[in-house]
């Protein structure tokens, strides 16, 4: 995204002549700003602390009664011989973990509860105690990565791994909670928790009886197990979920597409191969269609994917335009919410990065009355993706279609408006699309009209307030542009051209200058 020259300038493109190593690492620099919401957007970890949640026969026995021990009798309790002071130690010693504020994790893992409960999870003859330790250990592993750490260091995965195969139901959604806390703690923690067969598990819980909430955790799971870089999942592992999630991306839950569809942006948001295998599930109409439900929780990941997808790729980018894709990313262009609008323009901007029949069907679905709303009005941030999608067509665009945009689309005063943005990167992708226009009107004869029309909106003013701009490859750009095309020649014809001339006996200022053609610029 920061190219700074007409040599690297292309590398921020898509197409098959250009480096896509560099377009790659644009669209992980946009990736990297997009998911700054991150925890807003899904949440990695998740703690139980609601017993009226729970669908366990024991809520009645758990009730809502506080704590009644002091730590020390916890844990003295925890280590009876006697089943009953156990259980008493072990649902006290949960119930302090389950606090909504500051549960004393730090405290209970000093007190050395995290072995005990892992030795409670393997005492089958006693579920409810296997089941309050997991919830216990669930929320232990909820915490900081030094605390989920402490939970993986007592080889408490390949417990939680055998609960996955309990009788009690209840029992083995405690395991896939506990699991999901630990493998989206990171991709080291992940990793520990795939190379233990944990799709195998899971991919064994889910038929057409599974529970809904069992099935909203199952899938958070899976999410966290294709999330994280360096490195990422093993890709022969996680490949077998894919099936599995394409077809929940025909699920009526909420909470069930949204994770869905953030595992599937997780896998796309690498090398093609594995854009591939997601396009062969047959997902792409899926997410498409998820495009124009009304839930942002469902629109953001479902977004994402496509956009990833199509920085794949020409064919699978032509999967999304197939799947009806574009007419869907205008309406996301108008949507109230700023961030979907940006990710809606980044997407839009990578496919006009492609070839010119893929310009041209952004052309035909009519995105570019939308992208100039974006850039007239859009939030900043959206502001510079509507000005990749317009500069990437300058690039790729046939001569007929790069003129569409400034004749057809009056695309030209709001992408020149955006040399006054305060973001550097914002200004270097305008200044490329410029001249890239300039390059094209120099070739078709109508440089000197591509020069009034800039000059008239109030863009050589623009280039050479640049000059004085902090950043240096912005105020080089500004004025390579006006050396190339807006000097005119030594200072003494400058003066000639500009000084009074006589007609019919009287002197008249600005004599050579240029009329608008009639009808309007053209090339």
């Amino acid at each position: 995204m920061n190219k700074t020259d007409t040599s690297t300038r292309q590398g921020a493109y898509k197409s098959n002549s250009i480096n896509t190593q560099d377009s790659r690492m644009r669209r992980h620099e946009v990736t990297i700003e997009l998911r700054k919401s991150k925890k807003e957007d899904q949440m990695f970890k998740r703690r139980n602390i609601n017993d009226e949640d729970l669908t366990s026969p024991l809520k009645e026995l758990n009730g809502q009664s506080p704590v009644q021990l002091s730590t020390d009798e916890i844990v003295a309790a925890m280590h009876s011989d006697d089943a009953e002071r156990q259980f008493l130690g072990m649902q006290q010693a949960r119930k302090m973990l389950s606090r909504e504020r500051n549960p004393p994790i730090d405290l209970m893992i000093g007190h050395g509860i995290v072995p005990i409960c892992i030795r409670f999870l393997q005492n089958t003859d006693n579920p409810m105690l296997q089941f309050e330790a997991a919830w216990a250990l669930t929320n232990i592993a909820s915490g900081t990565s030094d605390q989920t750490r402490q939970v993986i260091d007592q080889n408490a995965v390949p417990h939680f791994i055998n609960l996955l195969q309990s009788k009690s139901i209840n029992l083995a959604e405690q395991a896939v909670w506990a699991l999901g806390n630990i493998a989206g703690d990171g991709a080291a923690a992940r990793d520990i928790v795939i190379q233990h067969n944990v799709i195998d598990g899971i991919l064994r819980l889910i038929n057409n009886d599974t529970p809904l909430s069992f099935l909203r955790n199952i899938v958070w799971l899976m999410s966290n197990l294709c999330r994280n870089k360096n490195p990422s999942p093993p890709f022969e592992e996680v490949k077998r979920l894919l099936p599995v999630l394409s077809h929940l991306l025909l699920s009526q839950d909420i909470q069930v597409l949204a994770d869905a569809c953030w595992a599937l942006s997780y896998v796309t948001d690498d090398d093609n191969n594995k854009i591939q295998a997601v396009v062969d599930t047959d997902a792409v109409p899926r997410l498409v269609n998820l495009l124009q439900t009304d839930e942002p929780s469902i629109i953001v990941p479902a977004l994402r994917s496509v956009g990833n997808i199509v920085t794949g790729t020409d064919q699978q980018t032509d999967a999304v335009i197939a799947a009806g894709g574009l007419p869907k990313l205008g309406l996301l262009l108008q949507h109230s919410k700023s961030n979907i609008v940006k990710e809606a323009a980044w997407t839009v901007s990578n496919i006009t990065a492609g070839n010119q029949l893929q310009i041209q069907a952004v052309l035909d679905a009519g995105i570019f009355d939308q992208i100039r709303q974006v850039l007239e009005k859009g939030d900043y941030k959206a502001q510079k993706e509507a000005a990749w999608a317009v500069t990437n067509t300058t690039t790729s665009g046939t001569p007929e279609q790069i003129v569409d945009l400034i004749e057809k689309y009056k695309l030209l005063k709001p992408f020149i408006d955006l040399l006054d943005a305060k973001d550097a990167r914002t200004i270097k992708v305008v200044q490329t699309g410029l001249s890239n226009l300039f390059a094209l009107a120099e070739k078709m004869g109508g440089i000197d009209n591509l020069c009034l029309m800039v000059e008239e909106m109030g863009g050589l003013d623009k280039l050479e307030a640049l000059q004085q701009h902090e950043n240096e490859d912005v105020y080089k750009k500004a004025y390579a542009i006006i050396d190339a095309y807006f000097s005119t020649g030594d200072d003494d014809a400058a003066e000639r051209e500009l000084a009074p001339q006589e007609v019919n006996g009287a002197l008249e200022f600005n004599a050579t200058q240029p009329k608008a053609p009639e009808g309007g610029y053209t090339f």
